[in-house]
């Protein structure tokens, strides 16, 4: 029996499809990442293919349910996700972002393979061809997609104490907790303190995070009712979980990157402070608006660990000059 059809009846069993089909989108995702596209090829029609590969292997011969090719497709999309892990390409906290995204994907993928089988439209050799068109896709794609989209978003809170107090905390505040929070302690970055440099429009605020160093040189200092900067250096968003020290996928460098920011103060009635931080950003990632979900919550939660530092730190009683 020749190497071949041994490969071959290998891959038509449950865990050879699964395999095989694993290895394909450890190949596919490799390519994307080598080419450091985070676009429709990698993030959309490389977990299609997955679920594809693993169904169109399989499904040759046994002409299986649905429902069983879904759960190969699932198994599949598993698979790729452990070897990326083992082999050093991506962090536990990127695949479990990304798998509500892969996982109805794939999915489609062995649903394509199921309903082409049964109207006869399939036939051997079409994930070599589907392989074939992904380098093409990121080919084309490098080329089309537009610059990304800027994004804001604004979070405020109510402190109890006049702007001209706030103001002193917001352009630079002391050391933070250890966060408390499982989305920081699962290692997304989360700021540690702020520093300024010098006085008005020129200065520069240093805000120090749990991977580095935001670099914010101001561009509106009108106290005390907004400090606005620009965002001149980004640390990278997250620390990874893998079983190696070190890794950093391309994504974590400039994928997602702040581009500027706010702090606005509005007095309230009965002598207390509205304080509004507001970060304008934008990301390499596509579609757009699934992670356009992750990012806008997990910039809410860091305007919100930074501002409630703030509020507490204007309403102590050393703040107010009581002993």
């Amino acid at each position: 029996m020749s190497v071949w059809t041994r490969l071959r009846d290998f891959a038509r069993r449950p865990g050879g499809a699964i395999t095989a089909a694993a290895a394909f989108g450890l190949m596919l995702a490799s390519l994307g990442m080598l080419a450091e596209g985070y676009g429709f090829a990698l993030l959309v029609f490389a977990p299609f293919l997955i679920g594809y590969a693993a169904a169109d292997l399989y499904d040759g011969p046994h002409r299986t349910s649905w429902l069983a090719l879904a759960g190969l497709s699932q198994a599949a999309l598993a698979g790729a996700g452990a070897l990326l892990l083992l082999m050093g390409r991506e962090g536990l906290i990127c695949l479990l972002m990304a798998l509500p995204l892969g996982s109805p994907l794939a999915a489609l993928g062995a649903t394509f393979v199921y309903l082409c089988r049964r109207a006869e439209r399939t036939g051997p050799g079409a994930t070599v061809g589907a392989l074939a068109l992904f380098p093409v896709l990121l080919f084309v794609e490098s080329r089309i997609l537009p610059e990304p989209p800027v994004y804001q978003v604004s979070t405020s809170v109510d402190v109890n104490a006049p702007p001209e107090r706030v103001w002193k905390t917001v352009i630079a505040f002391p050391e933070l907790p250890e966060p408390t929070e499982p989305l920081f302690r699962m290692g997304i970055a989360y700021p540690v303190r702020a520093e300024i440099r010098g006085e008005g429009v020129g200065a520069v605020r240093r805000c120090v995070f749990s991977t580095g160093v935001f670099i914010e040189p101001i561009e509106v200092w009108d106290a005390p009712r907004l400090l606005r900067f620009r965002v001149s250096a980004n640390p990278a968003p997250m620390e990874e979980w893998t079983p190696y020290p070190n890794v950093r996928p391309p994504h974590l460098s400039g994928f997602l990157q702040a581009r500027q920011g706010q702090f606005r103060l509005e007095p309230r009635s009965g002598g207390g402070t509205r304080l509004a931080g507001t970060t304008w950003y934008s990301h390499g990632l596509w579609p757009a608006f699934y992670w356009r979900i992750w990012a806008d919550a997990i910039i809410h939660r860091v305007h919100l660990r930074v501002l409630d530092h703030i509020r507490r730190q204007a309403e102590a009683p050393q703040a107010t000059g009581a002993p």
